[in-house]
Parts: structure tokens; sequence; C-alpha cells
């Protein structure tokens, strides 16, 4: 008959109380760690929520310049469009051209 693998000597009575001092060390420590990253993630909410009404009020400001922007930018070309049209008119008056003539190129 073949031999059997191993040690035949080991103890055969377990330390159940070393066992469980030691669980309960293990999950006092994860509920430790638990409670901190909790307390962490409340802050980095609390962080998120303030950056976010930031960004919410950058971007109104962001629209509301850019509504400014859009209206100089037509009042600009609007006085270039009159310059331009007062020059061709004083343009054409000099040439000798009738007014009826310079009514029609104008549209």
């Amino acid at each position: 008959m073949p031999r059997t693998k191993g040690s035949k000597n080991r103890p055969k009575t377990k330390d159940y109380a070393s066992q469980i001092a030691e669980k309960q060390e293990y999950i006092a420590s994860l509920t430790a760690e638990i409670t901190s990253i909790t307390a962490n993630i409340d802050t980095l909410k609390a962080d998120l929520k303030g950056r976010k009404a930031a960004l919410k009020s950058a971007q109104k400001e962001l629209t509301k310049l850019e509504a400014k922007k859009a209206a100089a930018d037509q009042k600009v070309a609007e006085v270039a469009k009159k310059n331009e049209a007062e020059n061709l008119v004083k343009k054409l008056l000099a040439e000798g051209v009738s007014a009826d003539d310079i009514i029609q190129k104008l549209k």
C-alpha cells in the first residue's frame, strides 16, 4: 500500500478564540475605513456641488457676453454700411448722377 503524503502530527484542535479576535479586528478596521471614505465622499460631493454652481454661473455670464458682443458687432456693421452708403451717395452726386439713379443703385 502506498504511503500517504503530509504529516500526521499536525494539531487537530483549532484556536477559535484567536481567529475570532483577528476577524473582529479586521471588521473594525474595515468599518473605520468605510467611515473615512464616506466622510471623504461627502466632502467631495459638497465640493462638486459648489463647482457645478460656479460652472453654471460662468456659463450664464459667457452667454450674456456673447450676446453683447454680437449686438456690438451688428451695430458696427450697420454703421459701416451706413458710412459706405453715404460715401457712395456723395460720390455719385459729385459725378452728377440724378437722385433717381442713386436710389436705384442703393437698392
